[in-house]
């Protein structure tokens, strides 16, 4: 029995796998970018108040505040569309799969934090959890829910088809006259 409802075994398969290996490129890719030890001279102290970065980047003028802004939002982005990608579920709550993505983009921009404490250069900073997790929650809504209808669409015309074939290839369904019942 397949698990995905109308969609196709294979397609299913192949969605997961693609979403599995882009997930693990990208991952490799953020902590090859996060977790390397940078040669600086000073390291700023930690920031853990909340939105402190952000007024402090939006103080630095546009040009700064959109690199620095718009970098914590791109940073973990991919996630919002490669996590349900990789779930491979076309039909699930769009809520719930909001809000576990969003999750999982936050668990993982944590632990990105909590590991760059021992990474020397890398300074911890609460502003990019929060980033990290609003880049999550704006690609999925921007591409999954649109994503999962094409995919639905797709799945659906491909069964409605398949279903004509088959009917087309058995001919009609033979009727049997009715016979009297004999006294």
């Amino acid at each position: 029995m397949q698990r995905q409802g109308s969609m196709g075994g294979n397609a299913a398969i192949r969605m997961r796998v693609t979403g599995g290996v882009l997930l693990v490129a990208h991952l490799v890719f953020v902590a090859w970018c996060t977790l390397r030890p940078l040669d600086v001279p000073w390291v700023m102290p930690a920031n853990l108040r909340p939105l402190a970065g952000i007024r402090a980047d939006l103080a630095l003028g546009w040009p700064e505040a959109a690199r620095g802004i718009g970098g914590g939002l791109a940073l973990l982005a991919p996630l919002g569309v490669l996590l349900p990608l990789a779930g491979g579920r076309p039909a699930v709550s769009p809520l719930g799969s909001l809000a576990r993505t969003v999750a999982a983009g936050a668990l993982i921009s944590l632990t990105i934090e909590l590991l760059q404490t021992g990474v020397p250069g890398q300074v911890v900073d609460v502003d990019s959890v929060l980033l990290n997790a609003a880049g999550v929650a704006l690609a999925h809504v921007a591409v999954v829910p649109a994503g999962r209808y094409w995919i639905r669409r797709r799945s659906q015309s491909r069964l409605r088809e398949a279903l004509r074939r088959d009917e087309s290839a058995q001919g009609r369904t033979p009727t049997i006259p009715r016979v009297g019942i004999a006294p």
